[in-house]
């Protein structure tokens, strides 16, 4: 993983203050080792100005780690203390720092330091966390990490730095674990305030995962199998302060690829999590080119407070790099909305509307009048097409059923900003936000995972589920490429986005050309400047058994060649309305304008699930980097090799005259 600086936040080095004074030196640091964590697993993450710790001895042990991994030592070269004996600032330096002092004796060691400057500095946080300010990784010297058990600093790491983790009962011992602190902070700090009532506090029972017998042997033994056959598996494991599994997350190379192509939007499901299931699994779900739910991270979490959402999220978001989604959507919950905003601010938080409209039985289900309450709430959340319509019908609902103080009803309009279809026409969401009524989420793990489902159960079946939705992915690809699909009418549209896109989005697109036939009336209401505005009637369904007619406001600019309809559905959806439709054909328009082409559904773009590595940084005198480089590589040939009949011949008689070169 590429080292990237994700902070935001300015530094500021207060070094000179009157109440604090410097030390040089290790500072007894070996005799803190034992008592920090292990890693284990993935190979340690490099540091990254961002990554916050636990403690002091904390970022000495992770820094210590990772210099053993790469193949050098490590020693404190200075630690800052305040007038009462705080740390509160340090550095730590590659064991070849700087030079020693000329020695007067006969016979002198011999010089072993070069002046590297591959270093960390750090300090310790507002929050009490400390946070790598600076980093250094280059070495001005050789590394080898077949030479790391020489060096004085790793002798208290032991072999392999494993240890047992124990758990409060006789429960099995359990071997996975990670640093639960490396993981980024997009935007600094970003602390978020909350009254004390409004969400459940991180102290009480849920601060350890509930495993059965079996359960963390059923982890080490997934996890072991995924890192022989998958070089780029990654998880991190958050500890309580007994030593016991609390949180954990992991993703396979194939979903961190993913995340690259299709992770613009990204949605978080939490269902095990509210509905109370035996695995309380939290999953990123995004949407391939074909519409279909692509895996992008899973994470067990001990309890549903704001504490384990923002881990998991920022050790979700150091898994891809750092790189933030566009859009993320989630339940309504006010954890989840204080991590999101946390740990995503760039990001638009949408909630997910379907689920929101799922709990209007419990929620409204015993008022007067329920029936017709909820068909005034459907009318206003799924039929307004513009902000002020909704805010009309939704206050003629509150009046006229004296719902002016009920609760739930409040918190959805204070939040319907981020749900609301009318509020969210000027952001994509590439069809994974359900903007109809009736949709129903489905949950990527539906037939693998149910409420009764034990954890190890669902690890047997885990690579099952990823199978069966890596098996369709390859069968609509194929669908795609070699079988035309059938045009069921001969518009130019549609002729041409069938050289362009995946059959499964050619479906729903078809479904807007034929709809182009119900517009029977589109008029030009206004005709000054550049940007001209039609208006399309359409015949609509309503309520699911009466239909009307409906106007549709539609601008158009020639010159830009830009269409724009009040309905939204090219941001909704990833493809244009048939009343934009409408409006181009009428302008006498043969080919959708280019922007409306989105390339996140084009089926003639080589979409290939290996993760790109270069020789770069690979030391060709060690045999380590050199096997972890070769293995990434071949991983690449068997990837593409595998595509084919013909593809599988070729790469076994390259791999094979390889082979015979070598051994000559």
């Amino acid at each position: 993983m590429d080292g990237v600086s994700l902070n935001t936040d300015p530094v500021v080095d207060d070094d000179a203050d009157a109440d604090e004074f410097e030390i040089e030196g290790d500072c007894g640091m070996a005799k803190c080792i034992s008592q920090s964590g292990v890693i284990q697993g993935e190979n340690p993450l490099p540091p990254v100005v961002g990554m916050e710790f636990d403690s002091y001895e904390d970022v000495y042990y992770f820094y210590n780690c990772y210099a053993k991994e790469q193949g050098f030592g490590v020693r404190v070269s200075n630690t800052w203390y305040r007038k009462t004996k705080e740390r509160y600032r340090g550095k730590l330096s590659c064991s070849s720092a700087g030079f020693k002092k000329k020695s007067e004796a006969n016979r002198p060691r011999p010089e072993t330091r070069t002046g590297c400057p591959a270093m960390i500095k750090f300090r310790l946080m507002e929050n009490k966390r400390w946070r790598i300010i600076e980093v250094e990784l280059d070495h001005n010297h050789l590394i080898s990490a077949i030479s790391g058990k020489f060096y004085k600093s790793h002798k208290q790491l032991g072999i392999g730095t494993k240890r047992a983790l124990h758990l409060d009962s006789a429960e099995e011992v359990q071997k996975v674990r990670l640093f639960r602190t490396v993981v980024i902070d997009v935007e600094g700090n970003g602390s978020v305030e909350v009254s004390s009532g409004e969400f459940r506090s991180s102290h009480n029972q849920t601060s350890q995962l509930r495993l059965k017998d079996g359960d963390a042997q059923a982890i080490h033994n997934y996890f072991s199998h995924l890192q022989l056959i998958d070089p780029n598996f990654f998880y991190v494991v958050d500890l309580n302060e007994k030593g016991c599994l609390r949180n954990l997350f992991w993703s396979n190379t194939r979903s961190r690829v993913a995340y690259g192509y299709f992770g613009d939007v990204v949605a978080v499901d939490t269902i095990c999590l509210t509905d109370k299931y035996q695995v309380p699994l939290v999953s990123f779900i995004g949407v391939n080119h074909h519409g279909q739910s692509v895996l992008l991270g899973c994470g067990l979490l001990a309890g549903d407070t704001i504490e384990a959402c923002t881990w998991l999220f920022r050790a979700w978001l150091t898994c891809m790099l750092g790189r933030p989604p566009q859009v993320i959507i989630t339940d309504q919950c006010r954890t989840l909305q204080a991590a999101v905003a946390d740990v995503f601010p760039r990001a638009f938080h949408c909630l997910c509307l379907p689920r929101i409209m799922q709990k209007v039985p419990e929620k409204l289900g015993g008022l007067y009048e329920y029936e017709s309450i909820r068909m005034a709430l459907n009318n206003a959340v799924y039929y307004s097409l513009r902000p002020e319509e909704f805010e009309a019908t939704w206050e003629d609902m509150i009046h006229h059923y004296g719902l002016r103080n009920h609760v739930w009803l409040q918190m959805l309009y204070e939040d319907r900003r981020q749900w609301v279809p009318v509020y969210l026409k000027e952001i994509f969401l590439a069809g994974m936000l359900l903007t109809r009524p009736n949709e129903v989420v489905e949950s990527f793990f539906d037939g693998y995972l149910d409420k009764h489902t034990s954890l190890k159960e669902f690890l047997d079946k885990y690579d099952q589920a990823l199978q069966a939705n890596h098996q369709l992915e390859v069968l609509a690809d194929m669908e795609s490429r070699n079988s035309g699909f059938m045009l069921q009418s001969r518009c130019y549209f549609e002729l041409q986005l069938a050289k362009l896109y995946t059959n499964n989005i050619l479906r729903k697109f078809e479904r807007e050309v034929e709809g182009m036939y119900s517009c029977f009336c589109t008029r030009q209401i206004n005709g000054e400047g550049e940007v001209i505005t039609y208006m399309v009637r359409e015949q609509t369904e309503v309520d699911g058994n009466r239909r009307e007619c409906r106007d549709f406001e539609v601008l158009y600019n020639a010159t830009e060649m830009e269409v724009l309809c009040v309905c939204g559905l090219f941001n909704f959806k990833g493809y244009l309305c048939r009343h934009a439709l409408s409006v181009l054909h009428q302008n006498g328009i043969e080919e959708i304008p280019p922007q409306y082409v989105v390339s996140r559904w084009r089926k003639d773009i080589k979409r290939s699930y290996v993760l790109n590595h270069s020789n770069g940084g690979i030391d060709i005198n060690n045999p380590v980097h050199r096997y972890d480089h070769l293995y990434k590589c071949i991983m690449q040939v068997v990837e593409e090799g595998r595509k084919s009949e013909v593809r599988y011949k070729d790469t076994v008689q390259a791999l094979d005259q390889i082979l015979r070169k070598l051994n000559l």
